[in-house]
């Protein structure tokens, strides 16, 4: 994440503005005293050019959260009083690889080939949008699945993935965009989008209406991971070849040579450079070029790696425990707001017991607990919900999203589930119980949450919803109580102990 904001298309439904106070630091130098101008509201990849469904955001209030661990017990819930159970872990996960498969066909009639999952239920009012980072996920959480369908659907979501490289309407260098239209909707305006992923010229139908036209850095990463995974299953030499343009995309694209290194964050619409500097996409970098050159063996990507690994050394807070979101411009550091999957993500792809310490950052400054009985939750009648949120802005904000405030203890699913993997693969004493608790929670979660939800038109269920109720991210965008094929996604790797970042073989 860094900071920053690029303005494309709002949905009138989901409409609203970004006031998120800011502060950067020297590069060189950690020590508070060297706090100079007041930053840009931030940018992540999620909000890339307002990711519109959820930039809504009037944020107000604090700008620190006080810590509070999670539960020593995460509270235990009996039967579900508002869904229904979907049984024990195991059918629990096949449920959720049932949601990533019905999110990949959700249109059969417009989509019988390469295709990509809608990234969110109908209730978001994303329409049928598929994102490419939770695309990338769904390859993965297929793959971890392990059932020979869910393999099958792996297969055609990359084959999607490899389709929009090669079939976009303006550029041929192997970049992809943001977020592509999977099915028909009428849009806000009355403007229709009538076709599936596949435009009837043949094109990648680009998420045009909403604006998701850019090209970050972290989504092409995640995708060229996939790709990979999907290469190491298969050995079809197609998913290598694809990863290796995303590649070269970025480090001919975004290679930094600023003061703080690494690789900038990407291009807008207009294929305009966007200097800000991720640590998140920094860290999925360092994965996807390791193990690029792992399969190719090409010193080329173990460069790109150590390019990207130095940035995200740079980012390291050793009073704090863990990670800053990035930097607006290549020199100067961004502190607040200090997200989770900085945190959580750097175990993953880097295993450096020196940074081990960030899951515990984790779960005790970001650690919440969402009560039916607190004014703004949203949950159902004598429902909790335990876990993580967003980040330290989302402890304390009082933002609105469409008149609705959010909830300080929202707890944010995909974070959570995100932890429980991290734990799971760092696998210190009491990691393991931590996490089972955690993943737990988003069993019930799947229970009770997002009950009646759609996926083009049709009633959808086993998928786990973004939010336990509405919460600000503190990055110019909120969270739903919609179920969401990423969160989903992270909920299958905790389940299956898989680590993303890696391939299976070399865990």
């Amino acid at each position: 994440m860094v900071t920053g904001r690029t303005v494309a298309a709002r949905s009138p439904a989901l409409e609203g503005v970004s006031a998120m106070p800011d502060t950067t630091i020297d590069p060189v130098t950690t020590d508070q005293s060297h706090r100079t101008r007041p930053a840009l509201p931030p940018l992540t990849r999620r909000s890339f050019l307002v990711l519109t469904g959820a930039a809504a955001a009037v944020a107000a209030g604090a700008t620190s959260a006080a810590a509070r661990p999670l539960p020593a017990t995460v509270p235990a819930h009996g039967p579900a009083t508002h869904g229904h159970s979907h049984g024990n872990p195991n059918a629990a996960r096949r449920a959720a690889a049932d949601f990533i498969q019905a999110a990949t066909n959700a249109y059969p009639t417009l989509n019988t080939g390469p295709r990509l999952p809608q990234s969110y239920a109908d209730e978001l009012g994303l329409f049928s949008t598929a994102f490419v980072y939770d695309s990338a996920l769904a390859v993965i959480a297929l793959l971890a699945d392990g059932r020979r369908a869910s393999e099958q659907t792996a297969r055609v979501i990359g084959d999607g993935l490899i389709y929009a490289q090669e079939h976009d309407p303006n550029y041929s260098d192997g970049r992809l965009r943001q977020g592509y239209n999977v099915g028909p909707y009428t849009f806000y305006d009355g403007n229709p989008q009538p076709n599936g992923f596949i435009q009837p010229d043949g094109t990648a139908n680009i998420g045009w209406q909403f604006g998701f036209l850019g090209t970050a850095v972290g989504d092409m990463a995640w995708p060229g991971i996939a790709l990979l995974q999907l290469f190491d299953r298969t050995r079809d030499r197609r998913y290598l070849d694809a990863a290796v343009r995303i590649g070269t995309w970025i480090t001919t694209n975004t290679w930094s040579t600023q003061p703080l290194g690494g690789f900038s964050f990407g291009v807008n619409g207009s294929n305009v450079p966007i200097p800000n500097g991720s640590t998140e996409h920094n860290i999925d970098c360092v994965a996807f070029f390791s193990i690029l050159r792992d399969l190719t063996r090409d010193k080329q990507w173990g460069k790109a790696a150590d390019h990207a690994r130095a940035f995200v050394d740079r980012m390291w807070d050793p009073v704090a425990g863990t990670f800053w979101t990035g930097t607006n411009d290549g020199v100067a550091i961004n502190t607040f707001p200090v997200p989770l999957d900085t945190a959580t993500w750097s175990w993953l792809a880097l295993r450096d017991r020196k940074y081990a310490r960030s899951l515990d950052w984790a779960g005790s400054a970001l650690a919440t607990t969402d009560d039916a009985s607190a004014t703004n939750s949203q949950l159902p009648d004598g429902e909790t919900i335990s876990g993580v949120t967003f980040s330290s802005a989302s402890l304390t904000s009082t933002a609105q999203y469409n008149g609705i405030t959010v909830n300080q203890q929202g707890v944010w699913l995909e974070g959570t589930n995100q932890l429980a993997t991290a734990l799971l693969d760092r696998d210190r004493r009491g990691d393991k119980p931590t996490a089972d608790g955690l993943l737990a929670q988003a069993r019930h979660a799947q229970d009770v949450l997002g009950v009646g939800q759609h996926l083009g038109g049709v009633v959808v269920d086993g998928g786990v919803v973004a939010a336990s109720s509405l919460l600000d991210t503190g990055f110019g965008f909120g969270y739903f109580q919609v179920q969401h094929v990423g969160a989903t996604s992270w909920f299958v790797f905790g389940s299956t102990r898989t680590n993303p970042y890696r391939l299976r073989r070399l865990s």
